[in-house]
């Protein structure tokens, strides 16, 4: 071979490597999640939270669906499928046996749905919401801050991620307040603000002065009539500052990370991920305290921050029930 020919073979490799280096370095992984409610709603904010972390890092492009009614849940599931999403998230709960034959008919696509139901072999990952920790401390809160000994429950629908907040609330309230007693409602929807708060009303105008807010309208109703109320999930004292004692936040991120890390190895399996949302594993929290810190009596704090430092330190553990609560008192 001359030299020239070998200098023309050169220069094209050369070219070539310059052409496909930065196409694979830029290579990012393609994440798709689909939700049955607006991005905004508490529960799916915090996924969508994570997701976009992580796409900040330089790491996942990221898509989503909102508001995707159950009848049309498998047809975009399978459409992300189709498109060459690596990952797919979502939320299964309504459509469990959907959900899973479009996994079986997808078996090199990773799948992390929110579920109540068991991790399906090979590639059917669930994670929950398991906050019980933090919102048994937010029942605490509320069980010393209430001078009627009537506490509100307003919820979406009673499963069992929902339910075993619930009974950890109340069985935080009674811990510092036995004699409390508890209204417990559901509305039957995940996003509808004015039903939510139509039935706090309810529960407020019977005596409640502490509401326990599952579901956004709640906060307002507390808000409009003066009482206390406690979030879930999300922090939003700062829009409530003068009625948001605490909440209980969850952190998607580690559940987030950990499936986007075995996924880019090649070793994402069928697993449950919902210990992830557990405090140790820094997946949830009790809230700061911020405008209420001087307005909680210094015992009741202190009895939080020693029950709270227990739990951390794997010394007491809050009881998973995820049976529906059902209201107690007169």
């Amino acid at each position: 071979m001359s030299p020239s020919r070998r200098h023309v073979i050169a220069a094209a490799a050369l070219a070539c490597a310059a052409v496909s280096a930065p196409v694979w370095a830029q290579a990012k992984m393609k994440v798709a999640a689909i939700y049955t409610v607006p991005v905004e709603q508490q529960w799916v904010s915090r996924i969508d939270k994570a997701l976009k972390a992580a796409v900040a890092r330089g790491e996942i492009e990221y898509v989503f669906s909102e508001n995707v009614a159950n009848a049309d849940y498998e047809r975009v599931m399978r459409q992300y499928a189709e498109k060459g999403h690596t990952l797919i998230v979502g939320e299964s709960f309504a459509v469990e046996a959907a959900a899973r034959k479009v996994a079986k008919d997808y078996p090199k696509v990773s799948f992390l749905m929110g579920s109540s139901g068991k991790p399906q072999a090979p590639n059917f990952s669930v994670f929950d919401n398991y906050i019980q920790e933090p919102a048994y401390l937010t029942g605490m809160l509320a069980g010393g801050m209430t001078k009627s000994n009537k506490i509100g429950l307003v919820g979406g629908y009673p499963i069992p991620e929902v339910n075993r907040l619930m009974n950890a609330f109340m069985a935080g309230a009674r811990e510092v307040n036995p004699k409390a007693e508890f209204t417990v409602t559901f509305i039957n929807s995940w996003f509808d603000p004015p039903k939510a708060k139509e039935a706090a009303f309810a529960m407020i105008d019977k005596g409640a002065d502490v509401m326990y807010a599952e579901r956004f309208g709640v906060s307002d109703a507390a808000k409009e009539r003066k009482v206390l109320a406690i979030g879930n999930v999300i922090d939003t004292q700062a829009q409530y500052p003068d009625t948001v004692v605490a909440s209980a936040i969850w952190h998607m991120e580690p559940t987030i990370d950990l499936a986007l890390k075995t996924v880019k190895e090649g070793k994402f399996k069928a697993e449950d991920y919902g210990k992830y949302s557990m405090m140790k594993y820094k997946g949830s929290q009790l809230s700061p305290l911020g405008t209420f810190e001087k307005k909680i009596p210094a015992d009741l704090l202190a009895r939080v921050k020693a029950r709270e430092k227990a739990i951390y330190d794997g010394k007491f553990n809050v009881k998973v029930d995820d049976n529906q609560p059902k209201g107690s008192g007169k």
